[in-house]
């Protein structure tokens, strides 16, 4: 909740995530239990320990630091562009390109050797 209370503090049009019948909204617990990292947010070190209280989640975690400390924790996890390349996988969307730039007026960093990577591996 963090993240998105933090967009939407600076303008970002976001939906209100609490009326979403398929989103379940949990606090974590036991923030002491995520080993402390310098350069970490207070949104990533929330999603670590939600991961660490839910062992079968999947953490979505953008930044590479928090990947990283997701991986020496043993969580499962995926980024925003794993979220999306899935669901076109799946048929749940048809075209990925145009999240894309929804996401980079949003202000999503994606660099443009990553952006034609994930449309290649979306056939788009």
């Amino acid at each position: 909740m963090y993240e998105l209370a933090r967009g939407q503090a600076i303008g970002v049009d976001l939906p209100d995530v609490r009326s979403l019948p398929w989103l379940k909204i949990q606090a974590p617990e036991g923030l002491d239990k995520v080993p402390a990292a310098a350069n970490l947010g207070p949104g990533e070190n929330e999603v670590l320990a939600l991961g660490i209280q839910i062992p079968e989640a999947l953490v979505i975690l953008d930044e590479r630091l928090g990947r990283l400390h997701a991986d020496s924790l043993k969580l499962t996890f995926t980024s925003t562009l794993g979220i999306l390349l899935r669901a076109k996988l799946e048929g749940r969307i048809s075209r990925i390109e145009p999240l894309l730039e929804h996401l980079n007026r949003l202000g999503f960093r994606l660099s443009a050797k990553t952006h034609e990577a994930v449309l290649r591996q979306a056939g788009e």
